[in-house]
């Protein structure tokens, strides 16, 4: 599938404005990188031609595989001297296209960078490269009874560098927090090849907090090559209700039921009817298939703690109507209903020649109304949409089933995903809250943002990277992309967002 006229723009640069040669470049770069780590044949380059978000593909000029941190601060020094842009990527699995490559640019694969450098057990931190698996972490401090809290749904594929570059959440995010809430240090090579340590070995450094800053900067500020992550102690019982509902804006009432009765899940999911379906046949993890609406409920601590806590929540999904209640009755049932919740996005792959997964999220008041919104919305663009999503903190991830052989039913999909970002913003909500911007919600941030607001996102951008070479034309649009989109979408003679109409 081909990248739109607009994001071809966007993307491409023509070869009469490069200030390169490829070959020389070609042969600057033989002299830092062994030749099989630098690839620029096409068919070396088509596995590296999109990311999770496949609906929108290029090829890349070169690839490098560096294995030291000594040959990424070589191609960077190289790429800032020749103003060449680079990418950089880690295990491919975003859905927002953030590592979608240019073709007169370097895609800078950090999947050598695979060492888990050091675990500290006392001090409950580990210090890793950015190519290691966000599952290998936890698997690698088991034996210190430790584990790395943050865990996306691709955690068992996706990489702890891209975790970072896209502040990841996950299923447990709702109680211990996204990637940002769980790191503590990171290194980073900026644009001139500088290596460049943020944060600090303490729980707290002096200054500004550039480690926030860094976490979701979706590779635009710095290349990461160490995050130092923090562990927590495994808890020491950790029970899963499963609660259906006949009416999914039940199902969403009872989440603000079970926040508001003070009660802090680590993980509070909910899947509809589709998903659901679509889950149970591919993985059987025993969900009921009558189910307009389920929700996973995990609670977790002491055994004391979580006794107290199951019959609390329980209760309370009785009086929120709920249809049928259980609670795992062993640890294999309570993996195994985590099991068809994280393979959800796959399961709903089978039943769909195409899905478009979207990202916003919003106050879990407005969960019920959103919801409805939606299946409204499914109706008029004759879309079906599985949701799937971070129930407790308003995450949502509604996957809109279409088929790219059809033409212009790609364009219709992303119309509709369009909207229902804007929907998020709306009720108070944002365009992301793991997925990152990309490429792919680009022109959303003109409708959360502000004109001022986007000067000041470019002019951080600037004070990280002054030529613009690091991921360009990704997150954060400029203000003449915001303002043809603005009249693009004039309704009763009004532009939507009348700031835009002085640029």
């Amino acid at each position: 599938m081909n990248i739109n006229d607009d994001h071809k723009k966007l993307l491409k640069t023509e070869k009469t404005q490069l200030s390169f040669d490829k070959v020389s470049l070609l042969n600057k770069l033989f002299q830092l990188l062994p030749k099989d780590s630098v690839l620029h044949e096409a068919e070396d380059l088509h596995p590296y031609e999109c990311d999770g978000l496949s609906a929108y593909r290029h090829l890349p000029m070169i690839v490098c595989l560096p294995d030291t941190v000594e040959q990424v601060q070589s191609i960077i020094k190289l790429c800032y001297e020749h103003e060449v842009p680079v990418v950089a990527r880690g295990a491919g699995t975003g859905l927002s296209g953030g590592a979608l490559p240019l073709d007169n640019g370097i895609l800078l694969s950090l999947a050598k960078f695979k060492d888990i450098i050091d675990i500290d057990p006392n001090n409950r931190v580990a210090r890793v490269q950015p190519g290691v698996r966000n599952l290998a972490i936890s698997e690698a401090c088991a034996e210190y009874n430790l584990y790395y809290a943050p865990d996306p749904s691709s955690q068992i594929a996706c990489t702890i560098g891209g975790n970072v570059a896209e502040n990841s959440g996950g299923v447990h995010c709702l109680k211990y927090g996204l990637t940002v809430h769980n790191i503590q240090q990171l290194k980073i090579i900026t644009m001139d090849g500088e290596l460049v340590t943020i944060g600090s070995s303490g729980l707290d450094s002096p200054g500004f907090d550039l480690l926030a800053l860094m976490t979701g900067s979706e590779g635009m500020l710095g290349i990461i090559v160490e995050v130092t992550v923090k562990l927590l102690a495994i808890p020491q019982r950790a029970q899963v209700i499963l609660a259906a509902f006949k009416d999914i804006e039940k199902a969403g009432e009872a989440v603000g039921n079970i926040i508001s009765a003070g009660i802090i899940p680590a993980g509070l999911e909910m899947m509809d009817t589709l998903a659901i379906k679509a889950a149970e046949d591919f993985v059987h993890a025993g969900y009921p298939l009558d189910a307009a609406a389920i929700l996973l409920c995990e609670l977790d601590g002491t055994n004391e703690d979580v006794s107290e806590h199951v019959l609390i929540v329980r209760e309370i999904l009785i009086q929120s109507d709920a249809s049928e209640i259980r609670t795992a009755k062993d640890e294999q049932e309570r993996m195994l209903f985590w099991k068809g919740r994280k393979a959800a996005f796959p399961a709903v792959g089978r039943i769909s020649p195409d899905y478009y997964c979207m990202d916003g999220t919003i106050p879990r008041k407005s969960l019920p109304d959103v919801l409805k919104s939606i299946t409204n919305m499914s109706k008029e663009y004759d879309l079906p949409v599985a949701n799937v999503f971070h129930a407790g903190d308003g995450n949502l991830h509604p996957l809109i089933l279409y088929d790219a052989n059809i033409p212009g039913e790609l364009e219709r999909t992303e119309e509709f995903g369009g909207k229902i970002l804007e929907l998020c913003v709306k009720v108070g909500g944002t365009i992301t809250g793991e997925h990152g911007v990309g490429i792919e919600k680009i022109d959303q941030m003109c409708v959360q943002f502000k004109a001022m607001e986007l000067q000041q996102f470019h002019a951080v951008k600037a004070a990280f990277d002054e030529k613009g070479l690091l991921n360009p034309g990704k997150a954060v649009p400029t203000l003449h992309r915001c303002a043809e989109f603005g009249a693009m979408h004039v309704h009763n003679s009004e532009l939507p967002f009348p700031e835009l109409e002085r640029f």
